[in-house]
């Protein structure tokens, strides 16, 4: 182990290199947990001082697969490069397990650097959140106890798990939590021990949860995951964002919904793609030392979804849910996974997790580093992790090969101010970004000449601890050039800025550490800047359109191409150009089958289906869209859904709600057939609702995505369904669950894709 606890240099440049395993994965493969764990939900992970990174997961059977029958209380796993991983003990132990949790099942941890120590917050199943605090990564923890006080809890009708700690860009910490069906922030105390006053409700949507905030660009953005987590190939996880310019909301997606309203929302940052990979969600964030972005999230296998009875038979219901990573992308101001094309199966660009120069000081080495002026000395703490000590220059024995750079280092003063340098050329040619005890603030200073060309002073947050590590990083593009501080680089900066520089300025340099005092710096270094990707994927487009599979509904009755299914249903008729079908008190759904079908052939091929449809539900179950139908027990939908919130008082939401029925491929009891939904965009009185199949002839799938649109020409796409393939499937409509809305269907069409 190596730890980065050193403050008082410039970062960049690595030729101390991390472990080998860093070098050696220039490529990955999903579940990176594979081989490890057999399962590890709800990850969260950090980039310790030490140089590695940890994951943290819900507490699972994690070697059950191993012959073991119990559960790891809070599993930790740790790695040199987000790719390789290896187990790295617990949090808590049934022998080191506090007394308040009594029974209860530990869930969804949250891990931040603060005040010098790893704060991991995590929820009880019972519904509390929890603390424990340690001076390494893997302990030993010191429990805390419940972070969330009951008048708090009172104020947020929400299920009181899936926290998130955050702190602000004025050192104000916040904390997130909710699950099912409202997400809920109130402010913490001034070491993040303790959640006070009321709370503020700033999302709510059917089975909503796992929130947690990235401050990036003067926005907060809300992640969080919804639709069902845990339901093996049926699982419709998805994860989704909102944003907001205050950490207490409003907060919007990418159409400028309130995550408040009573409807789905949009903003979709990962969904199933069709691949292996279902459910994808309850996420965290990383950023690697190229300053690229990264989802880490779980996913669930469809081709092994679910775990046997563990436990003795008392945990019955487990989903095999893996840690993933993929690269998270932000197009025209928002977060997406692999420019939208989703979860990733086969290999991929791995992080970038090696400095081009600089490094980790090894256990107390100076190797690859030179001292300029003053004094410099590798040291070692008691954990063995190296850093450097000193004041004056210190910078890496070669140049940086382009002026495109990323360079960081952590820093801690003692005395004076300590900084990162990077376009390094000597003393009086440089650009240094330093944490300025005297002044209080972070300091960007640009030297060409031994003269100062500009720079900016930013206050840092009162109480600012300088003696502890935080994280100084600085991007340079061409002359465009950031610089952030922060204690653990979740995307919670406590002070930002940004320069141009002179062209003089922008130059290839060194990178290193620089002091004015006493100070420490370690995980110094700088390597290439990422190239952001700033096209989304194409989104799919109908083709023509096939008029022998459409209808306009211009006639005054259903054409011969329909056939019903339990029908005709009541009410149901075509006149001015609409079919117009009162919703029916009946279902389909399992082995309640008595809702009526309208269907026709659909072409040979790929092709999209669409319909425009007017609905306005008023009570809770009411339904009406379109259906790829195969049987009662085997088909995919896209309807427009009124649901209740778990946790409203009665408020009803107004959905789009993509499912499946079919076989679930697994063990897990108690039903044969299972239906799983996922829930898109926003809804309106007026929709546009698609459903576009592939067949998948190298895995005998088909394969069905779905978009919506209030508009007809903005789509929100949603993610993937896919059953095997059996038997042809029908193009359907449905309007059913309870009576009292009628559902008016203007048109039919379907195109070739």
């Amino acid at each position: 182990m190596r730890k980065l606890l050193g403050l008082a240099a410039l970062a960049a440049g690595l030729i101390t290199p991390l472990p080998a395993a860093a070098q050696a994965a220039p490529t990955y493969s999903n579940p990176v947990s594979a081989g490890v764990v057999d399962t590890f939900p709800d990850p969260t992970m950090i980039h310790a001082k030490d140089g590695f990174w940890y994951a943290y997961g819900t507490q699972n059977p994690v070697f059950n697969s191993k012959g073991e029958d119990g559960e790891r209380i809070l599993p930790i796993m740790r790695s040199a490069d987000m790719v390789t991983w290896e187990y790295a003990g617990e949090v808590f132990t049934p022998e080191t397990k506090p007394a308040w949790h009594r029974d209860s099942r530990l869930w969804a941890p949250d891990i931040r650097y603060i005040g010098g120590r790893y704060y991991l917050y995590y929820s009880l199943a019972s519904g509390d959140l929890g603390l424990a605090t340690a001076p390494t990564p893997t302990g030993p923890w010191t429990d805390h106890g419940d972070v969330l006080p009951a008048a708090t809890q009172a104020s947020c009708p929400t299920g009181h798990i899936d926290q998130a700690q955050f702190t602000d860009i004025d050192g104000t910490h916040y904390m997130y939590w909710g699950s099912y069906d409202v997400i809920c922030v109130a402010r913490m105390n001034a070491d993040a021990t303790l959640v006070e006053g009321t709370a503020t409700q700033i999302a709510r949507g059917r089975r909503m949860e796992g929130g947690y905030v990235v401050r990036r660009d003067g926005y907060y953005y809300l992640f969080y995951s919804d639709a069902g987590c845990c339901d093996g190939a049926f699982s419709g996880y998805q994860v989704k964002a909102g944003r907001s310019t205050s950490p207490l909301g409003p907060f919007t997606d990418d159409e400028g919904v309130d995550l408040m309203a009573l409807t789905s929302k949009g903003a979709i940052v990962a969904g199933s793609n069709g691949n292996t990979w279902a459910g994808p969600g309850h996420s965290g964030f990383q950023t690697d030392l190229a300053g690229q972005d990264w989802l880490v999230y779980h996913a669930i296998s469809t081709a092994d979804p679910d775990f046997p009875p563990v436990g003795g038979g008392r945990l019955t219901a487990l989903s095999k849910r893996p840690m993933l990573i993929d690269r998270l992308d932000w197009i025209d101001g928002w977060p997406v996974v692999r420019a939208g094309a989703g979860p990733s199966e086969g290999e991929q660009s791995a992080p970038v997790t090696s400095y081009e120069v600089g490094g980790t000081f090894g256990e107390g080495s100076m190797a690859g580093w030179r001292v300029t002026s003053g004094s410099w000395t590798a040291r070692t703490e008691p954990d063995a992790h190296g850093y450097a000590s000193g004041d004056g220059h210190l910078v890496t024995a070669r140049k940086t090969a382009t002026a495109n750079v990323r360079a960081q280092a952590d820093l801690r003063v003692a005395a004076g101010a300590a900084g990162l340098t990077l376009a390094y050329v000597n003393r009086n040619n440089h650009v240094a970004a330093w944490l300025d005890k005297d002044r209080g603030a972070l300091v960007t200073d640009v030297v060409i000449g031994g003269r100062s060309r500009g720079g900016s002073v930013t206050p840092l947050p009162a109480g600012f601890d300088f003696g502890t590590w935080h994280t100084v990083v600085a991007e340079l593009r061409g002359t465009a050039l950031s610089v952030q501080v922060s204690a653990d680089k979740l995307g919670d900066p406590v002070a930002e800025q940004r320069l141009t520089l002179p062209r003089a300025a922008a130059r290839n340099g060194s990178a290193g550490v620089v002091a004015r005092g006493r100070a420490d710096a370690d995980n110094a270094g700088a390597a290439e800047l990422h190239t952001p990707v700033t096209q989304r994927v194409p989104e799919p487009r109908p083709g023509a359109l096939l008029p022998e599979f459409s209808d306009e509904f211009d006639g005054t009755a259903v054409g011969p191409a329909w056939q019903w299914v339990r029908g005709p249903a009541a009410g149901a008729a075509v006149s001015g150009g609409k079919l117009s079908w009162p919703t029916q008190n009946a279902e389909l759904h399992l082995a309640n089958n008595t809702a009526s079908v309208l269907w026709r052939e659909a072409p040979e091929g790929d092709y999209t289906v669409e319909t425009k449809l007017r609905f306005a539900p008023t009570v809770a179950a009411q339904q009406a869209g379109l259906l790829l139908y195969e049987n009662d027990d085997r088909y995919f939908k896209m309807t427009y859904s009124a649901l209740p919130l778990q946790r409203g008082n009665g408020a009803l939401l107004q959905m789009s709600e993509f499912g499946k029925e079919g076989e679930r491929p697994t063990t897990k009891p108690p039903i044969a057939v299972a239906n799983g939904p996922m829930f898109g965009g926003p809804a309106a009185e007026t929709m546009w609702l698609r459903l576009s199949y592939h067949y998948d002839a190298v895995n005998h799938e088909n394969e069905v995505r779905a978009a919506t649109s209030r508009d007809g020409e903005r789509w929100v796409h949603n993610g993937v369904w896919t059953l095997p393939a059996k038997n042809k499937l029908k193009i359907g409509l449905v309007s059913m669950n309870r009576t009292g809305t009628v559902a008016e269907f203007d048109y039919v069409r379907t195109y070739r894709d």
